[in-house]
């Protein structure tokens, strides 16, 4: 049986967007708007513990203008 802890390539897309959104210098409140969620949705996906569906990562790549395998990168 798997533990609650996150898998690691969810925290590390997490990561990824949280330092994309930083770098644009976007807010959590502003990202959640766009994507018509919380911001503590993008709390979550930022810290790995809410996985990210496809359609919601093609999203961000949109409102981020970064390609999606930018969040799979290192």
């Amino acid at each position: 049986m798997r533990s609650k802890s996150p898998y690691p390539i969810d925290t590390h897309v997490g990561q990824r967007l949280k330092q994309q959104r930083k770098l644009q210098g976007i807010s959590q409140e502003s990202l959640a708007k766009q994507l018509g969620i919380t911001f503590q949705q993008i709390q979550k996906y930022e810290n790995g513990s809410n996985r990210i569906s496809a359609s919601k990562l093609y999203e961000l790549s949109q409102i981020l203008k970064t390609p999606i395998q930018f969040f799979f990168e290192n």
